[in-house]
C-alpha cells in the first residue's frame, strides 16, 4: 500500500460527488472520508451506494442525473445531512460506446444529459452555499478521449471537450467569490467497468505502449489529484486542466 498526502484543510470539509457509488467516484467518496471530510454522494445504484455508505460512512442520496429537478432535491437532502457544500465533484459520466451513423436525436441528447448537463446545475444548485461561506472548490471530470481524438463515441467525447468550456466561464464567474473551478483529465483508467467492457490484453498493451508511463492506471490516483485540487494546498489553481493519463497524448 502506497503512502498518500494527508490534507489538513479537508477535515471536516463538506463534499459532494456525483456518480460516487461506483467506479472512479467510489474512490473519490474513499479519498475524502479517509480524509476526515463529511462527505455526500449521489447515485442511481441503490445496492453499491448502500455498500459504499457502510463502508466508508459517507451519506448518500439516490437520483437520476438526467432528471435535474430530481438532483436538485438529492442536493438539498444531502446539504441537511452534511451542510452546505465546500467541494462539489462533478464526477458522474457514461462512456458507452455508439457509431456516428446510428446515432439519432433522441440518443444525442441523452448523452449531453447524462455526460454534461447536470454539472452546470449542480454548479447552480451549490454555488450560492459557496458564496455565503466565502469560498469553494469544484472539480469538474473531462477526459483526454477528446484531447487523443479519439474514435467511436462521438457524443461521449463532445460532451467532455465541453466540460473545459464550462470549467473556465465559471472559474471566471465565480472566481471573485474565491470558487475554484478546475477539470480533472484522466486517461484510460483500470476501474471495474473498464476492465469488464473493453481491457483486454492486447488493448492495454496498446494503452500503456503510446503512455510516457509503463503501467495502467489505477483509480486511486484521480483521487488523489481531486483531493490536491480540493484542498488549500491549490488554493491559486482555477480554470485548470489537471492530467492524469500517463502522459499518453
Amino acid at each position: 500500500m502506497k503512502d498518500f498526502a494527508t490534507y489538513p484543510s479537508l477535515k471536516g470539509k463538506s463534499v459532494v460527488i456525483s456518480g460516487g457509488a461506483q467506479g472512479i467516484g467510489a474512490e473519490i467518496v474513499r479519498a475524502f472520508a479517509a480524509q476526515g471530510a463529511r462527505v455526500g454522494f449521489l447515485d442511481r445504484d441503490e445496492a453499491s451506494s448502500q455498500a459504499l455508505a457502510s463502508e466508508t460512512g459517507a451519506a448518500y442520496e439516490l437520483c437520476d442525473l438526467r432528471d435535474i429537478a430530481g438532483m436538485q432535491a438529492a442536493l438539498a437532502a444531502l446539504k441537511d445531512k452534511i451542510g452546505p457544500a465546500q467541494v462539489l465533484v462533478n464526477n458522474a459520466a457514461r462512456d458507452d460506446r455508439h457509431d456516428w451513423r446510428e446515432v439519432t436525436a433522441e440518443y444525442w441528447d441523452e448523452r449531453q444529459n447524462t455526460n454534461l448537463r447536470h454539472m452546470f446545475f449542480a454548479i447552480q444548485a451549490v454555488a450560492p452555499g459557496m458564496i455565503a461561506g466565502g469560498g469553494g472548490a469544484i472539480i469538474n471530470m473531462g477526459s483526454n478521449s477528446w484531447w487523443e481524438a479519439g474514435g467511436g463515441f462521438p457524443a461521449y467525447t463532445t460532451a467532455k471537450a465541453a466540460v473545459h468550456g464550462l470549467t473556465r466561464t465559471m472559474a471566471r464567474d465565480l472566481g471573485g467569490h474565491r470558487i475554484r473551478v478546475n477539470t480533472v483529465v484522466p486517461g484510460w483508467i483500470m476501474t471495474e467497468r473498464q476492465k469488464n467492457l473493453w481491457v483486454t490484453p492486447e488493448a492495454l498493451a496498446k494503452q500503456v505502449d503510446r503512455q510516457c508511463l509503463p503501467d495502467p492506471i489505477d483509480p486511486v490516483y484521480v483521487s488523489r489529484m481531486v483531493l490536491f485540487l480540493a484542498s488549500d494546498d491549490a488554493a491559486m489553481c482555477t480554470a485548470g486542466n489537471f492530467m492524469v493519463e500517463g502522459g499518453s497524448i
